[in-house]
């Protein structure tokens, strides 16, 4: 056997090309790992009773609290909570932060950025500190901050209830979309490699190893206080909200897809729960005043074997349309591997081989793979609660989820993107409609709309025009006729969405990321970041909503830097099934003038839009995850202020493809705000009501940023960002920030 201890390959750029067509529940877990002497390493003082004196699932529910409303909209104006006299500004008054690539984050003159909560900061007494070492027992991390931050959202609260317009004290609720193994465990990524194993274990992982990362996956809440001096937040230490949610969670699967054959495992055979929340990565709020949380790269924690003969033709292709051949090892995670006899818990490493190996799937994890990729809803006031896979809403690598205004009596609208190269732009059409009797229904009201609705796709057509076609079984193709894959039900329609949207002839984009709505106009933003195989591979054709891929001697090459696509629903009706469209945004080097579309300058030039979200004011930021353009600088945050679809107008990009182009950048209209530190992804962003605080992650920073003090780690953590005298974020660019006309 041969040892193997680092590899350079990060487990969240798995960005899976699978689309082949033309166009035990928690309590059960703590209670046995307190058996364990491993729960504690080096002496923590973590005892049985200060483990439970904090224990939020043994805590009151607070089920009578009455919940105040979030932000919720009657039109296209914003209900801004707070400061409601404040609106758009019209112009960005903010000096530009210049290009960066030191170890270091920069912020724009005025302003303050600090690091909290990194990656292992204790969520309740009793704890040790994250030390250099990484020596902290994996059992202690359902109890620590996990691993690269990500979607996030700030929830006020008032007394014990949630309350929309509260900004002293709130509940920050985050995502953890995956680890960074070398920067992680005691012995870095340490690998037992035995050529002689089974094809699927000739590469195993340290138990402990892969139960540190399954524990850092998932959800963290925090409650968090305004500090004594007024100037950003502090963590609550001992409050009972405090919860992490993980890849070992038990979560509830709702919707029509609940007990479908497709997702009967050995852990239920009845096919209502399965256990864990994963590869989160953006999330949202509901108009009722919950968490969704979204599951993205799934596909890298699963394993499978060779069993194509147990399956059926249309299980098969259904499994290879989400990237999972026969003979798949999986990606570096390998969690499969350890050995049965180091589990805490049954199946706690099986359950991640998908491989068909039983008399049928309630004696096996074959339908594993099937209960994972799926919007998740979390109740953070609830701690009681079990987590909603909202199966209703489609199944495949969500990146974000934002919903347009609600209106009184009409349904409710989400949008989604599905992060991989050639993959599609859904929307959620609630069969409900909203009442405004439902905010702060919980998940009761989660249920009322999420589980019963219809799921579109997109189609871009070229003239700027598009339209939503249904993924309804029996409409669209979607019949047990389809030559691919037979849609004998609905509950196979929304566990292969993927095919499902490839029948409705639905548009291959530049992977779609984060979705937000504005509230100015009611336009609908979606970032697509990037795709080397646009116009290369003959299977990615330029399209006017893909327009772009650069000549590099003579031949295409790819779409680089990204862009920004958008469009407006008919008639202003989110429901509606028909749009406009154009393309916000490109982003490029300002000095790469062939592909400069936008017209962007060294002070707001970007490469590879990712996070996006339009606070209440009508102020669009945009973050990035880049490789394209990092020699010059680091990944950042951009504050904008987009104007609408149609108000610019139509161009021939470098490859010869006409497109329609928003307005050109200025100076005025968008803005480099901050720029994180060397090496990093700027993702995840949420800003309390008050305007005052501006919450963004970092993920795998570079050198030893968010190490500890003398220390060489670095480590994924949250960036809260203040003016520096206490004012408003972006006060500057309003004609009075004190006083608010």
């Amino acid at each position: 056997m041969t040892l193997l201890n680092k590899e350079l390959e990060l487990a969240h750029e798995i960005v899976e090309d699978s689309n082949p067509t033309n166009n035990t529940d928690f309590q059960t877990v703590i209670n046995r790992r307190l058996n364990r002497r491993s729960i504690l390493k080096g002496g923590t003082g973590l005892t049985a009773a200060a483990f439970f004196g904090a224990l939020p699932l043994v805590g009151c529910s607070d089920d009578d609290d009455n919940i105040s409303s979030p932000i919720v909209e009657d039109g296209n104006d914003a209900a801004i909570p707070a400061q409601g006299d404040l609106k758009r500004p019209e112009t960005l008054k903010f000096k530009a932060v210049a290009h960066s690539t030191a170890e270091t984050m920069t912020v724009a003159e005025g302003y303050k950025a600090e690091m909290i909560l990194p990656l292992g900061t204790p969520l309740m007494p009793g704890l040790d500190d994250w030390k250099d070492n990484r020596e902290q027992s994996a059992e202690s991390f359902e109890w620590r901050m996990g691993d690269n931050h990500d979607g996030m959202w700030f929830f006020g609260k008032n007394s014990n209830a949630y309350d929309a317009k509260a900004s002293e004290n709130g509940l920050l609720v985050m995502n953890h979309e995956y680890v960074n193994s070398e920067e992680l465990s005691p012995f870095g990524y340490y690998v037992i490699e035995d050529k002689d194993a089974a094809p699927l274990f000739q590469r195993r992982r340290l138990a402990s190893d892969v139960r540190r990362e399954v524990n850092c996956h998932g959800v963290a809440v925090v409650e968090m206080k305004r500090r004594a001096n007024g100037m950003g937040y502090e963590m609550v230490p001992n409050s009972k909200y405090n919860r992490r949610i993980t890849s070992s969670t038990t979560a509830q699967l709702a919707g029509p897809v609940a007990g479908s054959d497709l997702v009967k495992t050995k852990f239920d055979p009845t096919g209502f729960q399965t256990r864990g929340i994963n590869n989160n990565c953006g999330a949202g709020l509901s108009p009722w005043g919950t968490y969704l949380t979204t599951e993205e790269n799934f596909l890298g924690v699963f394993a499978r074997g060779q069993d194509a003969s147990q399956l059926s033709a249309s299980d098969n292709y259904g499994r290879e349309r989400y990237g999972a051949p026969e003979n798949s090892p999986g990606s570096r995670y390998l969690w499969h591997t350890p050995d049965a006899k180091d589990a805490i818990i049954t199946d706690e490493f099986s359950r991640w081989d998908m491989t068909a190996v039983g008399a049928s799937a309630a004696d096996d994890y074959r339908n594993g793979f099937n209960t994972f990729g799926y919007i998740t809803e979390i109740d953070p006031f609830d701690q009681n609660s079990t987590p909603q896979k909202r199966t209703a809403m489609g199944r495949f690598a969500h990146e974000n989820c934002a919903y347009a205004p609600v209106k009184q009596g009409k349904p409710v609208v989400f949008y989604m993107g599905d992060d991989a190269r050639g993959e599609y732009i859904y929307k959620f059409v609630s069969k409900a409609m909203w009442s405004n009797a439902d905010i702060g229904g919980g998940l009761k009201a989660g249920d009322k709309y999420l589980n019963d609705g219809t799921l579109y796709v997109a189609i871009f057509n070229e003239d700027g025009s598009g339209e939503w076609k249904a993924l309804v079984q029996g409409q669209n193709g979607l019949d047990a006729f389809n030559s691919a894959l037979p849609f004998n039900s609905q509950d196979e329609v929304l566990v292969y969405a993927r095919a499902a949207g490839d029948a409705a002839g639905a548009t291959k984009m530049d992977r779609p990321e984060w979705v937000s709505v504005s509230p100015m106009t009611g336009d609908v933003y979606v970032t697509l970041t990037n795709n080397k195989y646009r116009g290369v591979r003959e299977d990615q054709p330029l399209s006017a909503a893909n327009p772009r891929s650069y000549q590099v001697n003579g031949k295409p090459s790819g779409n680089d830097n990204g862009h920004i696509i958008r469009w407006a629903e008919t008639g202003g009706d989110h429901a509606a099934t028909s749009f406009e469209w154009d393309i916000y945004l490109f982003g490029a080097p300002s000095n790469l003038s062939a592909e400069n579309l936008s017209q962007l300058s060294a002070s707001n030039d970007l490469s590879s839009p990712d996070g996006l979200y339009f606070d209440p004011r009508g102020v669009l930021w945009i973050q990035t995850d880049d490789g394209a353009y990092t020699d010059t600088t680091s990944c950042m945050l951009l504050a904008a202020l987009p104007g609408k679809v149609s108000d610019g107008t139509t161009i021939t990009t470098s490859a010869g493809q006409q497109t329609r182009i928003g307005m050109p950048a200025s100076n005025d209209n968008i803005k480099r705000f901050f720029v994180g530190p060397e090496g990093c992804e700027v993702t995840g962003i949420t800003m309390t009501p008050d305007f005052k605080t501006l919450f963004i992650n970092i993920q795998h920073p570079g050198n030893t940023w968010g190490a500890v003090a003398g220390g060489s780690t670095p480590r994924s953590a949250t960036v809260m960002i203040t003016k520096e005298d206490g004012d408003v974020i972006l006060a500057e660019s309003f004609e009075s920030a004190a006083s608010p006309a």
